[in-house]
Parts: structure tokens; sequence; C-alpha cells
């Protein structure tokens, strides 16, 4: 598998992985009508840098990879991650993750935290702490997921 930065062709393929995981609305908080364009802008802006996977040939995950706060929490690094609704299981969500902690670190980043893990998300919650984030901090319902109602959200970290 192939990870690379993300470029302006790559919108329609990014948008076919993105597009279905925010309208499900029960991974990410975002609106679930939120436009193809505002979806786009959100996940590939100036503020981020954007990768995707390619698998033969073809896109089947994107991640980014921002600082997690300004000024003095600049150090920390926070990451979004989805995969393509085919290609789930196939191991592409660990290798974008191995990837962004390896460039995380060649960028000067000291740690990675995921602000916001739906408790739901179990095969999130597993993977992540298997590359050794820790659960360091629960919202209590702080997510309306679509099928369970009020849900907690977790905060993971990891030093790098």
């Amino acid at each position: 598998m192939l990870i690379r930065p993300a470029m302006n062709a790559d919108e329609k393929a990014i948008w076919s992985i993105i597009g279905p995981t925010i309208r499900a609305g029960e991974t990410y908080a975002l609106p679930p009508d939120m436009s193809e364009a505002d979806a786009l802008a959100y996940w590939m802006g100036s503020d981020r840098e954007t990768f995707v996977a390619e698998d033969e040939g073809r896109i089947v995950g994107t991640y980014y990879i921002r600082a997690n706060q300004a000024g003095g929490g600049d150090h920390v690094c926070n990451c979004g991650y989805m995969t393509d609704l085919g290609a789930i299981g196939r191991g592409v969500a660990r290798t974008m993750c191995e990837h962004s902690m390896a460039h995380a670190r060649s960028h000067g980043f000291q740690s990675m935290q995921f602000n916001f893990v739906v408790s739901t998300n179990d095969r999130a919650v597993r993977l992540w702490q298997s590359l050794g984030f820790k659960i360091v901090g629960r919202l209590p319902h702080a997510f309306r997921h679509p099928t369970h109602g009020l849900v907690d959200a977790l905060v993971m970290f990891q030093p790098l």
C-alpha cells in the first residue's frame, strides 16, 4: 500500500470515501448533510496536510494531520482517518496511522491526540489501543449517535 500526499485531482476519490462516512453520522461529529464542497474544504483545509492510501492504483483511504492547538500546544498533532467502505478490515487504517505517526515524528510533533473518538466505534478504539494510544478522557454523552442515542466520546493520546 502506498501513502502519498493528496492532490486536487484526488477530490472525487476522497469524497467517495468521506461522503458515506459523514452521511452515516456514526463516527464523526460533522453534519450528516454537509455538502461535498464543505466536506472537502474541511478534510483538505489549509491548516492540515491530507494524504491518501492507494492499493493497486485505487485510493482506499485518506487521512489528515494538523497541529492539535496553536502556540503552546502545537507540538501535539491531531489526525482524522477514513477508509473506503469496501476496504474495511484490510489494514488500511492501521497503515495510515503508522504512516501518520512516522510523519508526525519527522515533522517535530512530540505526541498525537485524538480529541473525539466515538465510544461505539469499537473497531477504531481497538486499533488505536493496539497502536499504543491510551484513553485519557471520556466525555459523557458527547455524541448523538443515529441508532444508539447519546454515547460517550473518548480522548486518546500517545507520546511519539
